[in-house]
């Protein structure tokens, strides 16, 4: 096995771009001009936009991969590493909290909001450490059908897979109550995208792109091109009876999106790791935390100050508008915004500055 504890750039190029594109999906000029691309799926279905933080959760496999599991084979003191992964899984949820807890004090008509999409990276981080240092990838596979088949068999006894009627809305809301994401004006049920038994089929994407992770340090592309191209075949006849669904994360979706995320991880290795062509996304990818989190308190105070409608207003929409139409101004502005936060994490890594939590 030819081993690798050095970083990949294709693998921190794949976390970055990924991160952009969190970016760019998150911080339209205009929430009610946006490219269907660049959205979600109503509920059923799935666009490119609902790959993205799929993608985010198959790269937080592989990087345990890649980062603890040499260490486990050498020898490493697994309870000082799950100590280390808990830690750092802990520390990532509670950013989350925290920014949604500031939302909630400083943007105007903001709800408190517990659930969220860093407090799910921190939970299938220290769910998929968990499996890399103390478990063989035979567990990891039988875990990953349990998970798949468990989930498909709780909805389906759920009763239905309609919003906020469905088990998984309705076992989120008995648990946050009214600190879920969307809460339903007319039946007053809640539902949260981000919720805590979503979490369940999410460490099953994380625990995919661990598999993938082993057979990247191992260089073999042919068990990762096969292995995506059977996922995308699995997810897609899976969907026809369990539909693709990001708000539910159904197994079909879980193996749709590790699919494409797999034959990407494949594409970015042989490109930039064999080949030699640039890792674009890499400076993004290696503080990447730091640019989500940090672009959404940007957005928070933008919001909260006032500011943002107005920068939008005058800085875009007021030219671009007249010229090229509403969808293109609000474009726009996310690219500008996600230019700007490339600077920043340019700046930093010229500068060696890599942010860990």
């Amino acid at each position: 096995m030819r081993d690798t504890l050095r970083r990949l750039a294709s693998v921190d190029a794949l976390r970055g771009c990924t991160v952009a594109l969190m970016l760019l999906v998150n911080d339209p000029g205009d929430w009610d001009h946006v490219y269907w691309p660049l959205e979600h799926a109503q509920w059923h279905g799935c666009t490119p936009t609902d790959l993205v933080f799929p993608f985010f959760l198959f790269v937080v496999g592989v990087s345990i991969a890649l980062a603890i599991g040499p260490r486990v084979e050498q020898g490493a003191d697994k309870g000082v590493l799950m100590r280390a992964a808990l830690q750092r899984g802990l520390r990532i949820l509670l950013l989350g909290v925290a920014i949604n807890v500031l939302a909630w004090m400083i943007m105007p008509q903001a709800h408190l909001r517990f659930p969220g999409v860093l407090q799910r990276i921190g939970v299938c981080f220290a769910g998929a450490a968990a499996f890399a240092i103390y478990t063989r990838p035979r567990a990891q596979w039988i875990t990953i059908a349990v998970l798949l088949l468990g989930y498909w068999a709780l909805l389906l006894a759920g009763g239905s897979l309609e919003p906020f009627v469905n088990i998984v809305s309705r076992t989120d809301f008995a648990i946050f109550g009214r600190t879920v994401y969307l809460i339903d004006p007319v039946s007053g049920r809640g539902h949260d995208p981000e919720g805590l038994l979503g979490c369940l089929p999410s460490l099953a994407t994380s625990l995919l792109g661990l598999r993938a992770g082993q057979w990247l340090r191992e260089q073999n592309i042919k068990a990762l091109t096969l292995a995506g191209i059977a996922y995308l075949l699995l997810g897609f006849a899976w969907s026809l009876v369990f539909p693709l669904n990001k708000n539910l994360w159904t197994s079909s979706f879980v193996l749709w999106t590790a699919g494409w995320a797999t034959l990407a991880l494949v594409l970015f290795h042989v490109l930039i790791d064999r080949r030699g062509w640039p890792a674009i996304g890499r400076r993004f990818g290696v503080n990447a935390v730091t640019a989500y989190g940090g672009s959404e308190l940007m957005q928070i105070l933008l919001l909260g100050l006032g500011i943002l409608d107005p920068l939008y207003r005058r800085a875009f929409a007021s030219w671009i508008t007249p010229m090229a139409g509403p969808y293109v101004a609000s474009v726009a502005f996310a690219i500008a915004f996600v230019a700007l936060w490339w600077l920043i994490v340019y700046a930093m890594d010229r500068k060696k500055i890599y942010l860990k939590l």
